[in-house]
């Protein structure tokens, strides 16, 4: 009897201390490690900021996340393999970083695929974009989970000099990310494209390793291209988006209502990035004049209808879904 006692204190005793630290355990914070390449005054690292702070209110604290921006972790042609890995759980991608694992989603980086903001984000912010997003997961074990609108990428040119057809282009050693599909796209407008990293693209620039770069004019103004060229063609080439994507492990280690104050941060991450573009890219032709830049308008016909017709009769459309790109041309109807 007394050794009856002594063991029902003892376990009187232990089971405080095991509920105290089961309770402990579970209110540990999920850990969101979120990187990516772009400045903090690039729209979409605020929208990484905001993705932070809904995440983190919405939880109540039982998800952090931790940011990173300007390629302080990783560079970019290393992101998305660092979340791949679990090196990191976020970053900000696009489709052009995803076509090595799922050749297919090249469709997606094809110059005049969009013909606007609004037929882009309400094709991969709606159905055919879960799907394509789905399809990515279940490839390549990183989830992308919306489509922030980057801008729409123009040429950028370290000289004074007017581009209307893509022989405007010929031999402009033009920057482009280093992988196969922008090199493709480069040289589907008519350049001559030479990958160099983001990081580096100031510099070579200023030095002139390089003629010239694509990007949407809010990264030209927030990475300060304007100080180091001469002037600015609108082509309108690529509708440009970027999309948070995590790793598909963490994402399916989640419960429902983590996954769902995820979700209540991308969206959040997407209207502020969005509106911020658009209010951006509607005064800053006149910001770019106002530095000296000149600007020039491209006969967009002329481009669409050389560079379209390029990615359908090359190797990269032998991987599309026809079916898929079907759907996306017609939602620009």
């Amino acid at each position: 009897m007394k050794k009856l006692t002594i063991v029902l204190l003892l376990v009187a005793m232990a089971l405080p201390m095991a509920f105290a630290q089961g309770a402990s355990e579970s209110a540990k914070p999920v850990e969101l490690v979120y990187t990516m390449t772009a400045v903090p005054t690039d729209a979409h690292a605020g929208a990484m900021k905001v993705f932070k702070e809904t995440v983190e209110k919405a939880s109540n604290g039982q998800i952090k996340v931790l940011t990173y921006d300007s390629a302080s972790l990783f560079k970019q042609e290393q992101e998305v393999s660092a979340v791949k890995s679990g090196q990191a759980d976020i970053t900000a991608t696009s489709a052009s970083w995803l076509t090595d694992g799922s050749p297919w989603v090249s469709m997606f980086t094809a110059g005049y695929m969009f013909k606007s903001y609004d037929h882009m984000t309400s094709v991969l912010n709606g159905p055919i974009g879960q799907e394509v997003f789905n399809k990515i997961a279940q490839e390549q074990g990183i989830r992308p989970l919306g489509a922030e609108y980057l801008g729409t990428r123009q040429i950028n040119l370290v000289v004074d000099k007017a581009i209307k057809t893509p022989e405007d282009l010929k031999g402009i050693k033009l920057r482009m990310p280093n992988s196969d599909s922008w090199i493709f796209l480069g040289k589907a407008i008519g350049a001559n494209p030479t990958p160099i990293s983001f990081s580096e693209l100031y510099m070579a620039l200023q030095t002139k390793t390089v003629d010239g770069q694509d990007n949407p004019l809010p990264t030209d103004k927030n990475a300060k291209f304007y100080e180091v060229t001469k002037s600015i063609t609108i082509t309108n080439h690529l509708v440009d988006s970027v999309w948070p994507a995590i790793n598909e492990k963490k994402w399916q280690s989640l419960t429902e209502q983590q996954k769902g104050w995820v979700m209540e941060g991308v969206k959040a991450g997407i209207k502020y990035c969005d509106e911020t573009n658009l209010k951006a890219e509607a005064e800053l032709v006149e910001f770019f004049k106002s530095q000296g830049l000149k600007v020039y308008y491209a006969d967009i016909n002329a481009f669409s209808e050389h560079v379209l017709p390029l990615y359908l009769a090359s190797d990269y459309a032998k991987s599309w879904d026809m079916d898929m790109f079907k759907k996306v041309q017609e939602a620009a109807k």
